[in-house]
C-alpha cells in the first residue's frame, strides 16, 4: 500500500453548467453532470435517477421544497450528490427568504431529508456558516457561488479518487497479466452518486481509459436495485465489461477465486475508519475477509464524520418505506414501466437502508489525498489539524 499522503481539502472554483465538453460521462452523445444551474441562472436541474435505466429525464428544482423532495424521494442520491443538492437547496431558499429565520428553517428542512449520509450536514453547515457571515442583501448571490464551489470541489475530489484508486487496479493487473481484473462493487458509487466521476467507480473508469483489462461484478443491490439499474447503466455507457449478479452471489464468487478486489463507496466514515454504506456492504466485507480478497472503500473527505468513533453504535441508520422491499418496478414487454408486488399482502417488511462495516474489515480507504489505512491515525495522516474530538 502506498504511504499515506497529506493534502488540502479545498479545490474550489466557479460554478459551471451540467453539460460538459469532455469531463466524465456521456448520455445519448452528450456529456452530463448530475446537477447544474438551469438557463435562468436560478433554478437547478438534476437527472431524475428514479427513471433510470429505462428512461432518461431531468427535473427542475425551483424551490427549497423541491430540493428537499428530490433528496428524500431519491431523485438525487449518493452521499456526495446529496450534499451538493442540499447546498443548492439552501441557495434556492435564499432566493425565497434570505433572513436568518429563513436560513435556519431551510437548513432544518433539508437536513432531515436523509439522516445517514455525512455529506449533507457537511455541505449545509458550510453554507450556513458562510451565509451567517454575509449581509442579507448578498446572501442569494453568495449561496449560489458557494454551492457551485462545493460542486466543483466534489468533481475534483472524485477525479483524484479515481487516479489513486486506479493504481490499485493496475497493480492487480500486473499480478494477473493473462486475464482481466475482476472487481466487485455494491450499490451505485459512480458518477450518478456524485457530481461527476464517482467514488468507487472512478478508479474503474480511470483504469479502463488507460487500457487496463477489467471486468466488474455488479451487485443488484436490493431493495432499490441501484446496482442493476444505475451502475450497469453507467458501465454500459462507458463500455466497461460487467455482469449483474444477485446480491447473495458475491461470497460464492470469492470462494472460487473470481474476485480480485472489492471497491465500494461510503455514506459516512467515522474518524476511526468504520464505513457506513448501502445495506449488504457488511456481508461483502465479511466474505472478502474470509477469502483473502482486498476490500476498499472510496470517498471524499466530506464523507468523514470526525465527531464519531464507533460507527455501529453512533451512525443513524435510515429506515425507508417498507414498500421498497415488498414491491419492485421494471420494464415490461410492451415497453412500459410497471410496479408489481413481490411479497404476500399482509406480510410485514422492514427496510434498513444502510449498514456499518467495522474498520478491521476494510483493507484501506481511498480519498482525494491517496490511500490510507482505515484507522484514525491513517485518516489524520491525510487530513491533519483536526481537534481531538473531531469538531
Amino acid at each position: 500500500m502506498p504511504a499515506p499522503t497529506q493534502c488540502g481539502t479545498s479545490v474550489s472554483g466557479e460554478a459551471r453548467p451540467g453539460l460538459r465538453t469532455k469531463r466524465s460521462m456521456r448520455i445519448e452523445g452528450r456529456n452530463y453532470r448530475t446537477i447544474w444551474l438551469d438557463d435562468d441562472g436560478r433554478s437547478v436541474r438534476v437527472i431524475d435517477q428514479t427513471k433510470l435505466p429505462h428512461r432518461f429525464e431531468t427535473q427542475i428544482l425551483r424551490s427549497s421544497d423541491d430540493a428537499a423532495r428530490a433528496i428524500s424521494d431519491m431523485v438525487v442520491r449518493g452521499a456526495p450528490l446529496i450534499g451538493v443538492a442540499g447546498a443548492y437547496g439552501l441557495a434556492l431558499a435564499m432566493a425565497e427568504d434570505s433572513t436568518d429565520a429563513g436560513l435556519d428553517a431551510a437548513y432544518d428542512k433539508l437536513l432531515e431529508t436523509r439522516p445517514t449520509a455525512s455529506n449533507l450536514r457537511w455541505a449545509l453547515d458550510r453554507l450556513r456558516d458562510c451565509l451567517r457571515a454575509t449581509p442579507r442583501q448578498r446572501r442569494r448571490e453568495r449561496a449560489y457561488a458557494e454551492a457551485g464551489a462545493i460542486a466543483e470541489e466534489d468533481t475534483g475530489f472524485c477525479e483524484a479518487i479515481g487516479r489513486h484508486g486506479a493504481d490499485i487496479i493496475k497493480a492487480a493487473a500486473e499480478r494477473h497479466p493473462d486475464r482481466a481484473v475482476n472487481i466487485l462493487t455494491h450499490c451505485n458509487a459512480g458518477w450518478l452518486a456524485t457530481v461527476d466521476w464517482g467514488t468507487a467507480l472512478a478508479p474503474i473508469y480511470k483504469a479502463a481509459r488507460e487500457g487496463v483489462a477489467l471486468h466488474v461484478w455488479v451487485d443488484e443491490t436490493r431493495p432499490r436495485n441501484q446496482g442493476a439499474s444505475l451502475t450497469a447503466f453507467e458501465l454500459l455507457g462507458e463500455g466497461v465489461a460487467h455482469t449483474v449478479i444477485a446480491d447473495n452471489a458475491g461470497g460464492h464468487l470469492m470462494q472460487h477465486g473470481l474476485v480480485d478486489l472489492c471497491i465500494v463507496g461510503a455514506d459516512r466514515v467515522t474518524r476511526t475508519g468504520d464505513v457506513c454504506n448501502k445495506i449488504g456492504t457488511y456481508l461483502k466485507a465479511l466474505a472478502a475477509r474470509e477469502n483473502g480478497v482486498p476490500f476498499y472503500a472510496a470517498m471524499p473527505s466530506s464523507t468523514i464524520d470526525w465527531r464519531m468513533r464507533d460507527g455501529v453504535k453512533e451512525i443513524p441508520i435510515e429506515q425507508r418505506d417498507a414498500r421498497e422491499v415488498t414491491h419492485i418496478s421494471g420494464l415490461t414487454e410492451d415497453g412500459s414501466v410497471a410496479t408489481v408486488q413481490l411479497a404476500p399482502a399482509g406480510s410485514a417488511a422492514r427496510n434498513y437502508a444502510f449498514d456499518v462495516t467495522p474498520a478491521r474489515f476494510v483493507t484501506a480507504l481511498i480519498t482525494e489525498c491517496g490511500i490510507c489505512p482505515a484507522t484514525e491515525q491513517g485518516l489524520r495522516g491525510q487530513f491533519p489539524g483536526r481537534p481531538a474530538d473531531g469538531r
